[in-house]
């Protein structure tokens, strides 16, 4: 069984990498990069702004403090300890993957950081903000397409991306569950906080 879902991780990976055009290529790499995402990161910034005023600082910093936690987590402890080569360094893929530019990743790639910090965002952003603002689960659009670039570009498996967001959707939850325990005037609660 095991042997089966490795195969299948690989499979999807080379299907995914195996979609490469110039054009796409190029897109892919812009995407991966936190700058490309700048003018939507401003408008979710000036919405909760706009919806939660000073309470916004306090949303924003919560996110911080999730990006921070699952960056840790994944690059700083899960990584190392698993030691699981990314695509991009596995000999047994030399000369089959797509790379683009010589992009390789660090060493090791599970689970993907990429995937836990844009997840555990959305997720505590979403959870925060859905009474005020009805269309933040675009964060989750984001982050999926964020991730996805990742496998295109043959730094990560998909069992990288999955479990990567398991642990920021986990870790997005938890410092949400957390924030509620604060004191109303230092963080804005949700009118109905769903179990």
């Amino acid at each position: 069984m095991l042997d089966f879902l490795r195969q299948l991780d690989q499979d999807m990976l080379l299907a995914i990498n195996g979609l490469h055009a110039p054009w796409l290529d190029s897109l892919m790499m812009t995407f991966t990069h936190g700058a490309a995402w700048l003018p939507f990161f401003l408008v979710i910034i000036g919405m909760l702004i706009y919806r939660y005023r000073w309470g916004a600082l306090t949303l924003l910093l919560l996110t911080a403090v999730t990006i921070l936690l699952t960056d840790q987590l994944s690059a700083g402890l899960i990584k190392p300890l698993v030691g699981r080569l990314r695509p991009s360094h596995n000999p047994q893929l030399e000369g089959i993957l797509h790379l683009v530019n010589g992009y390789r990743g660090g060493l090791y790639g599970f689970v993907s950081s990429h995937a836990a910090n844009s997840f555990g965002a959305a997720t505590f952003l979403w959870l925060a903000g859905r009474q005020k603002i009805s269309w933040l689960w675009i964060m989750y659009v984001w982050a999926g397409l964020f991730a996805f670039t990742r496998i295109y570009l043959g730094v990560h498996y998909p069992s990288d991306i999955v479990a990567g967001a398991l642990l920021g959707v986990v870790v997005g939850w938890l410092i949400f569950r957390l924030a509620l325990q604060l004191p109303q005037k230092w963080y804005p609660h949700p009118q109905a906080v769903e179990g």
